[in-house]
């Protein structure tokens, strides 16, 4: 989970890959409309995310055996949305700057999420401080690092904890 241009897509399909889990890709669920919206720069309600998340929740409910989701989740209500369809779903928090994130967003041109909407991920995002079931990850770390310390943490199956880069 995090905003957009974390690393959401490329950490989650490298889970799926170690664990052999099918890959629940969240912005392949959008409605149309909302992806319209998104490109033309205006930014999604919650009414607006409302049947996304119904739909991401019924794809987690559908793999009982284990699946990896990438999903913003920007909310706490979002989340606990998530939560009631897998009562055991832990989250991957990719936390990034809001100037990281700009520049990320800004360097995939043909992707339906432009970069003058991350501003507005960053006024929803409602960190997930408390919450269990969180691994906090500095998102500026590698890619094959962040896969290894979310594959140790699953492996330990500790309620919270915190890694940040150097």
């Amino acid at each position: 989970m995090g905003v957009s241009g974390c690393g959401k897509s490329q950490l989650g399909a490298a889970l799926a890959a170690r664990l052999g889990w099918p890959l629940i890709e969240g912005d392949s669920f959008h409605a149309e409309a909302n992806l319209e919206r998104m490109r033309q720069g205006i930014p999604l309600t919650d009414a607006d995310r409302a049947g996304w998340l119904t739909r991401l929740a019924m794809e987690l409910g559908d793999h009982p055996g284990g699946a990896v989701l990438t999903c913003s989740a920007l909310k706490g209500s979002y989340r606990d949305r998530l939560r009631a369809a897998v009562p055991a779903l832990r989250f991957a928090w990719l936390d990034l700057d809001p100037a990281s994130a700009q520049a990320r967003v800004g360097q995939r041109p043909t992707h339906f999420f432009p970069a003058g909407l991350v501003a507005t991920q960053f006024e929803a995002l409602e960190p997930p401080h408390g919450e269990p079931g969180v691994l906090r990850l500095d998102a500026l770390l590698p890619p094959a690092e962040l896969a290894e310390l979310v594959l140790g943490w699953m492996a330990r199956a500790e309620p919270c904890t915190l890694v940040t880069g150097s």
